[in-house]
């Protein structure tokens, strides 16, 4: 389906707030344009759901709509708790889901 890559620090302080950067390759067909060739109108097919975890709790998420761009990119920020992985999941219209982690180290 779609590649997604994701940028975090490698290290960070504890109670730390540190900036979480994703961005997924998608075309995010609206479902309002025509075929060319047919004149039909191509299904709709986006992202419509993000969702972050971090050590298994969701730290944010968001209901993606046809008005998102394609290729969408996404920034926030989490706060450090403790080492370990934020999980990232894309879901399309279709159910399908795109996964990715990142480790964050956490120091004292």
């Amino acid at each position: 389906m779609a590649k997604a890559r994701v940028k975090v620090p490698k290290s960070v302080k504890k109670g730390e707030v540190f900036e979480v950067k994703t961005l997924i390759s998608h075309k995010m067909e609206t479902g309002q344009r025509k075929d060319k060739k047919t004149g039909k109108k191509i299904p709709r097919m986006i992202i419509n759901k993000f969702v972050c975890t971090y050590n298994g709790k969701e730290v944010f998420t968001s209901d993606w709509h046809p008005a998102i761009s394609a290729n969408p990119y996404m920034a926030f920020f989490v706060k450090a708790g403790e080492s370990g992985n934020l999980d990232f999941t894309w879901t399309d219209d279709k159910g399908k889901a795109t996964k990715k982690s990142a480790k964050v180290t956490v120091t004292g």
